[in-house]
């Protein structure tokens, strides 16, 4: 599948929910009502969804949130929608507080990767953050996913004056662990709570000195906008998504679709498709077909000047 400036479209990420165990305070904005659970897409309309457009050319679907694993039956979930036709990879972000129970499952499942947010390694900043003291508990699911062989990345979104110092410390898990750490850029968003980010030139500025042989890693860690680097120090890699600072619309391979039911054809543009609608009002596959093609040969060029985005936490980022 490809838009009107050719970009192939392959890869989706799906919102299962708009509630979160945590409440962190450049995501989620406190009083931000939940979304009714009769406007969340139920699992068999998201399997619809997932395999027209399979049929389409999307062969990359990560489950996001809200946090995913809040949600009842999420790991079912993710065993059926790895057997639909034409899935090549399925994927999981977690803040990693209720992962641990599951990891032998999705092991049993060959997840094909799992992301883990984790922006600090102090218990304190930690808590000013996410507003729940649950450090232990993440880092307790992050060993045992690597324990149980899972393909692990490690986000974190650097914000200047708050987790600054755990930059090196986070960096440094790749030197005992065969994971990848990526640093994101704070995305200006409706919750960001007047936070600043640390732009990816910084991050690069600070693991350099820390790390003066680090070198582009040229192998390919997934199917994102992030680069990689190495160290002969780590095991695994650092990677950087600097989507603000140097954004890479031209290259966006990918959909969003909410746990509403709703296509946004692009982070931060409002523009995209009711899908919730078309499947609740008899829609034929064809005809949500059809329409997901028109949506996608619209999709905007870039984001540049377009402002913050509304209700992140919604999305799934």
């Amino acid at each position: 599948m490809r838009d009107a400036l050719d970009r192939r479209i392959d890869y989706m990420r799906v919102s299962i929910t708009d509630r979160c165990n945590l409440r962190c305070k450049y995501c989620m904005p406190e009083d931000l009502p939940p979304i009714s659970h009769c406007d969340i897409l139920r699992y068999e309309e998201i399997l619809r969804l997932c395999t027209t457009v399979a049929r389409m050319g999307v062969k990359h679907v990560r489950i996001t949130g809200g946090e995913p694993l809040v949600r009842k039956g999420c790991v079912d979930f993710i065993k059926e929608l790895k057997s639909v036709p034409g899935i090549e990879s399925v994927t999981l972000t977690t803040n990693a507080v209720l992962l641990e129970p599951y990891i032998e499952e999705l092991a049993a499942l060959e997840l094909d990767g799992l992301n883990i947010s984790l922006d600090s390694l102090n218990p304190k900043t930690y808590l000013q953050i996410t507003g729940q003291d649950e450090l232990h508990t993440a880092l307790r699911s992050l060993n045992a996913a690597l324990t149980a062989g899972l393909c692990v990345k490690i986000n974190c979104v650097p914000i200047k004056g708050v987790n600054e110092s755990d930059i090196l410390p986070i960096a440094k898990l790749t030197e005992s662990n065969q994971a990848d750490v990526r640093f994101i850029e704070l995305m200006p968003n409706d919750a960001d709570g007047g936070f600043k980010g640390v732009s990816c030139k910084e991050v690069i500025g600070i693991l350099t000195c820390e790390y003066p042989d680090l070198r582009q890693d040229h192998l390919r860690h997934g199917f994102g906008p992030a680069r990689y680097f190495k160290s002969s120090r780590m095991k695994g890699s650092v990677g950087v998504i600097d989507a603000v600072s140097n954004h890479f619309c031209s290259s966006c391979n990918r959909l969003r679709l909410t746990s509403d039911g709703f296509l946004k054809l692009c982070l931060f543009h409002d523009a995209g498709l009711d899908l919730r609608g078309m499947l609740r009002g008899g829609a034929s596959d064809s005809d949500i077909e059809s329409a997901i093609k028109k949506a996608v040969h619209h999709k905007p060029e870039s984001y540049i000047d377009s402002g913050k985005i509304n209700n992140m936490s919604r999305i799934g980022g």
